[in-house]
């Protein structure tokens, strides 16, 4: 251990070590304030909480661990937490124990003490304890285990100061008096293993004691480690070995078994010893409400209730907001743009065109900022107060069906379950399913929600082409995309991911407790910080290239130059109209022109954003002192002003629409229209033209941009006051495009490899680029071989897209329902758990 001399560094390394819901990120906060850093631990994708604090001169890093139930190598959270602490070797354990549920977190305790680490142990959630008729004695307490023991509330900041104070004294203590755990008619036995270990490089390197109970359970890692320090054949391998085999004859139990019937004893003692309790017969507050809210028939009510009220309002009302949001980044693009070159006549300057496109790029998703906090915080009191791990619950027996998870529920619910989501959050949410198998299958399933992103493409071509029946298309849409997940993660779990480690669903139903506005607020900005910066400032990046795609090679010098004659003659025109007017001459320059034209369409997109006659006045006063040689042909009544001012609009207009012609030549003609075109021949059977392909492949970089492409690319020859919706039905009206078509496309762009952001994120979680080109390409055929047997199908039965659309319905549901009754008819049965009392297995 270390001794206090080592304090003339002025530094601690401290973990926090706990099981799950014992309140370990509410005493982290405690100590640690603002002060907090979040990364993941190499290797893993395994959040790594890190924050520090000063107290009495030292400097305490302290380390938020995974919340577990044990220290074996079963689940990834386990192994994390245990290489913490066998690598970085902290000079002191901080073990967060629920007082309310003590027993239960003793067994996790037992085991860090076999480590050999100092430890205090924060006794937390004392209120609730004292609550539930709960009486510890914390002296005796301390005694029996050997350690200090600090009761806290940590909710309430409770006990800091008593906590800072005695992880100092724990860590100058230079021999710790903690309890030896004995395992009766196994101590000689480790004792002769502890002796060989104790003679090779491992005792260096790792608890000896701790190491000998780990062979002797069984634990793969400890295993792994003998073989490569010792040798596969080693002496003490041996006799690890024979010694389980001559325990199992005489004890007709697994060495295992016997250890964990060893703790439950001595924890029972203890217990019995410190722990008084005075519940007077009545139902605890967390008993009466799980009364309802697990009861067989209202918990599929409180919980569709419950998404829906996170939809309201976060999706509905968050989207509210972005109106008040969306202005200031409205703002940022505007002072961007004063600081760019300014707009050319026909062409802008390249850095400006790709500056303004990287604004534009982020400011789609920072749009999405107030969605963001308020379900990222509904999301934190569900965590907070405990009914998330009972939606887990509730849902587990149908995923467990599809290969999926109970946690698999949250990211499903961000990603998009109806409509309104986005798959960048519930990717990221997957990181709290222990099952790496069902982990890696939501991930992959997450992007076939309905992410808010495609909500207006639907909209688009619903509009469009199915008129009459609105309401069956977007439930259709909303539900078949729910489906198709559960059968892709049903074939994916029974194929490429069926080599993947599988655990139980053992979980602990945490009782309610009332979240702190603190802790909510918290996480809910630290979690939007984390989507800012690992998404925003890659799809920035990544769309320079999408730009570059979509820029070159450019127009052909024929082309240039017609437009350019265009361009002259609509300026000539201009110049005519005004010939005779006394500010003629100030515009002969067309620098001046220029400059002009780039005030006038500045001043109409503010006067689009004012509201009210003050602000049009204020707005009018900032131009006149800003432009005080231009405002006058702005807003002017004197004859020769006014006449500029008319000539101007209908320059201008000619200049959009060229502005217009040119940016649709240049995407036709891009290495992205180029594609567009080649891949025709193929996705003719899909019912796909060169122009639907362009703009699925733009929608690679976001999904907004699928309807900004198609906007480009219907807007040829067409009267630019008609909406979108009305030129693309004019043209299917020539074309010959049917709804049959349209649901095709829509069934293909549900399917659809998630957006650029998503697969970013899909490789920060799964750590390999081969998973993140596995989520490109798969659904891209998949999506592809059902949209072309939609078209090619329809089309040969002569259906409509409406009647395909029934048929397709029908044909998945049907499907779901017989793979998800075959899978549980296969599973054996089990007897049904008590819904109010899930304590956690002891796994060997």
């Amino acid at each position: 251990m270390k001794p206090e001399t080592e304090f003339t560094k002025k530094h601690l390394l401290v973990g926090l070590a706990g099981q799950q819901n014992a309140g370990k990120s509410t005493i982290f906060n405690m100590l640690t304030g603002a002060s907090q850093h979040i990364a993941n631990y190499p290797g893993v994708t395994v959040d790594k909480k890190s924050g520090a604090y000063s107290h009495e001169g030292v400097r305490v890093e302290t380390i938020d661990l995974p919340g577990t139930y044990s220290l074996t190598s079963f689940s990834l959270e386990e192994r994390v937490a245990r290489d913490f602490l066998l690598v970085e070797k902290p000079d002191v354990i901080v073990n967060v124990v629920d007082a309310s549920s003590l027993k239960r977190s003793l067994y996790f305790t037992f085991q860090i003490m076999e480590m050999g680490f100092p430890i205090v142990i924060a006794l937390n959630m004392m209120d609730v304890a004292k609550r539930n008729g709960t009486t510890i004695n914390v002296s005796a307490l301390e005694h029996a285990l050997g350690v200090d023991i600090i009761p806290t509330v940590a909710r309430r900041g409770k006990g800091k100061s008593e906590l800072r104070d005695t992880i100092l004294k724990t860590a100058s203590r230079e021999k710790q008096n903690s309890l030896k755990i004995t395992y009766e008619d196994l101590e000689t036995d480790l004792e002769k293993i502890e002796e060989k270990i104790n003679s090779s490089n491992l005792a260096q390197t790792h608890p000896v004691r701790w190491l000998t109970i780990k062979l002797l359970e069984g634990d793969s890692e400890a295993v792994r480690l003998v073989e490569e320090n010792m040798g596969p054949d080693s002496e003490v391998l041996q006799m690890v070995s024979q010694i389980k085999e001559d325990f199992e004859k005489d004890h007709y139990m697994g060495i295992a078994d016997y250890m964990v019937g060893c703790r439950d004893r001595l924890a029972s003692s203890i217990i019995e010893s410190c722990v008084t309790e005075t519940k007077d017969g009545k139902d605890s507050i967390t008993e009466m409400i799980d009364k309802v809210v697990l009861n067989r028939f209202v918990a599929p009510v409180f919980l569709i209730g419950t998404v829906f009220v996170i939809y309201q309002l976060s999706i509905v009302k968050g989207y509210e907001l972005t109106q008040y949001w969306w202005p200031f980044l409205a703002k940022f693009r505007a002072l961007v743009a004063g600081v760019l070159p300014d707009a050319g006549m026909l062409h802008d300057p390249y850095i400006r065109s790709m500056g303004l496109w990287m604004v534009d790029s982020a400011n789609a998703l920072l749009n999405y900022i107030p969605i963001f906090l308020i379900l990222f915080s509904l999301i934190a009191i569900l965590e907070d107060s405990g009914y998330m791990a009972r939606i887990a619950f509730i849902l587990d027996k149908l995923f467990h069906s599809f290969g999926l998870h109970g946690q698999s529920t949250l990211p499903y619910i961000l990603g998009g379950v109806f409509a309104g989501g986005c798959a960048v959050p519930g990717v990221m949410a997957t990181k709290g399913i222990p099952d790496e198998q069902s982990r890696m299958a939501t991930i992959l399933t997450v992007p076939y929600m309905n992410c808010l992103a495609k909500i207006p493409f639907y909209t688009l071509l619903v509009n469009v082409f199915f008129v009459p029946y609105k309401s069956w298309a977007m439930l259709f849409l909303s539900t078949v995309t729910i489906f198709v997940a559960l059968l892709v993660a049903r074939l994916l779990t029974a194929t490429v991911l069926k080599s993947m480690e599988t655990a139980p669903f053992v979980m602990e139903l945490p009782k309610y407790h009332p979240p702190t506005l603190f802790g909510v607020g918290q996480r809910a900005f630290e979690r939007t910080w984390q989507y800012i910066k690992k998404v925003g400032t890659i799809v920035v990046a990544v769309s320079v290239c999408v730009f570059t795609l979509l820029q070159f090679p450019g127009l052909s010098k024929e082309q240039s130059a017609q437009f350019q004659a265009q361009m002259d003659q609509a300026v000539a025109k201009f110049y005519k109209k005004i010939e005779q007017n006394k500010y003629a001459p100030r515009f002969q320059d067309e620098k001046n022109l220029v400059a002009l034209i780039n005030v006038y369409n500045e001043y109409r997109l503010d006067r689009l954003n004012v509201k009210g006659a003050d602000a049009s006045k204020a707005l009018n006063a900032r131009y006149q002192s800003k432009y005080p040689d231009l405002y006058p042909f702005l807003r002017s009544k004197e004859k020769d002003a006014k006449a500029i001012n008319k000539a101007l609009r209908r320059l201008v207009s000619e200049r959009k629409s060229l502005r217009r012609q040119i940016k649709e030549e240049q995407i036709v003609n891009s290495f992205l229209g180029m594609v567009g075109r080649s891949f025709e021949p193929v996705t003719k059977w899909a019912g796909f033209d060169w122009k639907i392909n362009v703009a699925i492949l733009s929608s690679f970089a976001a999904r907004e941009s699928s309807v900004a492409t198609i906007g480009v690319l219907y807007q040829e020859g067409a009267d630019e006051n008609k909406s979108l919706e009305e030129r693309m039905g004019e043209e299917a009206g020539q074309t010959g495009f049917t709804p049959l078509h349209a649901l095709a496309i829509m069934v293909f762009f549900a399917l659809y490899p998630p957006c650029l952001a998503t697969t970013i994120m899909i490789k920060v979680q799964t750590g390999s680029y081969k998973w993140m080109m596995f989520s490109i390409f798969f659904p891209t055929a998949l999506g592809f071989v059902i949209a072309s047997l939609i078209y090619t199908g329809g089309s040969t039965a002569g259906l409509s897209g409406i009647q395909m659309m029934g048929v397709f319905y029908v044909a998945v549901v049907l499907l779901a329902v017989a793979t998800g009754l075959f899978k549980s008819w296969k599973r054996k049965p089990a007897p049904l758990p008590d819904l109010r009392q899930i304590e956690a297995e002891e796994r060997p």
